[in-house]
């Protein structure tokens, strides 16, 4: 397993009690949601802190003050810190309404985020 399943479970629910349209898929060594084809949030268990943390998808206008809460780290998997994303440590989303409230920092920046590129598929 990874990634947390019960977490992913958790944001699902989340979810369809809000009623938004999400998929979700196995990418970058977890599990992420999708919401109108962008980005929204995953799971990912990060070897150095040792733990399932929540990716979180919030742009770069919240950066600054969000990494100042207590549980938010910088995303940083790769070496470099990816901008508009953060982590948060599994005491951040703890109760469900700490992990709603979250997921609803990441659906109020969705509509402001950039879809990726579609790849385009080779001609045969």
């Amino acid at each position: 397993m990874a990634y947390d399943e019960y977490l992913g479970e958790r944001i699902s629910s989340v979810l369809e009690r809000k009623k938004v349209r999400f998929y979700s898929k196995k990418m970058i060594g977890g599990l992420c949601f999708l919401v109108d084809d962008k980005m929204l949030c995953g799971i990912h268990i990060d070897k150095k802190y040792g733990d399932s943390l929540l990716m979180a998808r919030v742009g770069e206008k919240n950066m600054e003050q969000l990494l100042s809460q207590p549980h938010v780290l910088p995303m940083d998997f790769t070496g470099k810190p990816m901008k508009g994303y953060v982590f948060v440590t599994p005491e951040g989303f703890d109760t469900d309404q700490d992990l709603e409230k979250w997921l609803q920092l990441c659906l109020d920046f969705n509509p402001e985020a950039k879809a990726s590129a579609k790849k385009k598929k080779p001609i045969k």
